[in-house]
């Protein structure tokens, strides 16, 4: 099992390449084409909350949790700001009941960082926050490129195998993360999925 990353020092730090400030493009393709039915959400590894509150501003009713103090504050000031209500709570998957199945998940870059961690309660956590029919949009660092530095990666082999027992893959495809750092964009897989 790999160390985990102490993204609360990351973000006391300034160290947050992910943070781009902008809700993810992928997440807004997603949403336009009108992949993602329901209503509630789980947004995990929200960090400052910038996709949770553009999922609230478009009607969804938005729990997001991150494991880091410091995103949940800056996250619950968004929220304020633009007049949005989004459960945010400071969480770990790997531990923490997050309670209902959720109709939609939503995640950037995590499943990359925790199938390392501990793959096996990340599923349990999958298995427990869904149920049949739910989907996932998961975005994660794709193997095809080399990223060091950069997020963890992934290759689509270990993406079937380990998210396939539970979830119909429906979309699998290659973009590239955007970063606050111009010059900084890792290539990455979106993974569209529906429980099973």
């Amino acid at each position: 099992m790999a160390e985990p990353v102490d993204f609360t020092d990351r973000y006391l730090r300034g160290e947050t390449p992910w943070d781009s400030g902008k809700p993810s493009r992928e997440l807004l393709r997603v949403l336009a084409e009108g992949k993602l039915t329901g209503r509630t959400v789980l947004e995990f590894g929200c960090g400052t909350g910038t996709n949770a509150v553009e999922l609230a501003l478009r009607g969804f009713v938005v729990t997001a949790v991150d494991i880091a103090p410091p995103a949940i504050e800056i996250a619950k000031d968004k929220a304020h700001a633009a007049d949005v209500t989004v459960d945010f709570r400071i969480a770990d998957v790997l531990q923490d009941n997050l309670g209902r199945p959720y109709d939609i998940l939503f995640d950037r870059g995590v499943y990359h960082c925790l199938r390392t961690v501990d793959l096996e309660r990340f599923q349990e956590f999958l298995r427990r926050s869904t149920h049949a029919g739910s989907w996932w949009l998961s975005l994660d660092g794709n193997a095809k490129e080399d990223t060091d530095p950069g997020p963890p990666v992934v290759t689509e082999s270990e993406i079937h195998a380990e998210l396939g027992p539970l979830f119909e893959i429906v979309e699998l495809r290659e973009f590239r993360f955007e970063t606050n750092k111009s010059d900084f964009r890792p290539l990455a897989w979106s993974i569209l999925l529906r429980r099973k």
